[in-house]
C-alpha cells in the first residue's frame, strides 16, 4: 500500500540533532549550544527559525538562557523523563536507548506466567511462559529514577537468548529482538497515569511511603499489529514528562 513521506519541518530536524547531542553526551551539562546566529548560518534557515529551535529546546527543559554568556544545555536535563516514545526515538536516532549519565541494572530476566493484561497484549494464554525483564534505570549519582517490566513472547526465547540473562542489552531490548528475529517495531502506544506506590514500588524506586508515582504502559508493535513488547514503567516524584509536537 502506498505510504505517504513527509520530512520533518526543518526547525524539527534541528531540534532533533541537538536533543541527539545531548542524549549522547556530546553536549553536557553547562555547554552551550549554537546561537541562533550560529545555527542560522549552519543550516541554512533564517534567524527566525533558528531561534523557534532554542525556544523549543527550552520549553522541553533541555537548555536554559545564562545571562552574559548564552544558552547552555541545563544541569537539570537528566531529570527528566523518557517515555516508551522518547526511548524508541532514541534508539532510532543514536543506537542507545540511555542518554549520557543514565545507566540500567537488570534485576531479573526468566520466563513466568503471564498475568492477564500480559496475555491480552501478547495474544497468549493467561499463564503462559512468557519472557519477564525488571529493570532499574539511574542517574549519574547512582539514584534510581526509573523501574520497568518488560514481557516478550516466551516462543522468542531460542531466537533471543539475551533476554533471558541478567546483562544489558546496548540497543535496547526490542531493537536486539529486531536483528535476532527480524521483528520490526513500526507502532507504539503509552498510556499513562498516577497511581499510589506499593510497598514493590518504593523497594524499586528506594523511595518511602505513602507516595504517587507515574505509571506508563507501553505497547510496541510491528505492521501486523503483533505486540512485539510490551512495556510497564514507574518513576517517583520530580520526574518531568515533556512532549514536543509540530502544529504548523
Amino acid at each position: 500500500m502506498p505510504k505517504i513521506e513527509r520530512p520533518l519541518p526543518p526547525y524539527m530536524q534541528v531540534i532533533a540533532h541537538i536533543r541527539d547531542q545531548i542524549d549522547s553526551g556530546e553536549l553536557r551539562a553547562g555547554d552551550l549550544i549554537p546561537s541562533d546566529r550560529n545555527i542560522a548560518q549552519e543550516w541554512g534557515i533564517s534567524r527566525a527559525t533558528a531561534q523557534k529551535v532554542i525556544t523549543a529546546l527550552k520549553a522541553q527543559g533541555l537548555v536554559e538562557a545564562v545571562q552574559g554568556s548564552g544558552t547552555r544545555v541545563r544541569a537539570a536535563a537528566d531529570h527528566l523523563h523518557r517515555s516508551g516514545r522518547d526511548r524508541a526515538a532514541s534508539v532510532r536516532r543514536t543506537g542507545r536507548i540511555y542518554t549520557a549519565g543514565e545507566y540500567a541494572r537488570i534485576v531479573s530476566a526468566e520466563l513466568a506466567p503471564a498475568p492477564a493484561d500480559v496475555a491480552e497484549v501478547l495474544s497468549v494464554q493467561e499463564g503462559a511462559a512468557v519472557i519477564r525483564r525488571i529493570r532499574i534505570t539511574y542517574n549519574a549519582e547512582n539514584q534510581p529514577i526509573s523501574a520497568s517490566t518488560s514481557w516478550y513472547d516466551g516462543n522468542l526465547a531460542a531466537a533471543a537468548p539475551k533476554l533471558l540473562k541478567t546483562e544489558r542489552i546496548k540497543e535496547g531490548s526490542w531493537a536486539y529482538l529486531e536483528e535476532q528475529t527480524g521483528m520490526t517495531a513500526v507502532y507504539g502506544q503509552d498510556r499513562i497515569s498516577a497511581r499510589m506506590a506499593t510497598e514493590q514500588d518504593a523497594q524499586l524506586l528506594g523511595i518511602e511511603l505513602p507516595a504517587a508515582i507515574k505509571e506508563a504502559r507501553t505497547i510496541l508493535r510491528d505492521a501486523n499489529s503483533v505486540a512485539v513488547e510490551y512495556g510497564v514503567s514507574i518513576n517517583g516524584n520530580g520526574r518531568e514528562s515533556i512532549y514536543d509536537y509540530d502544529v504548523s
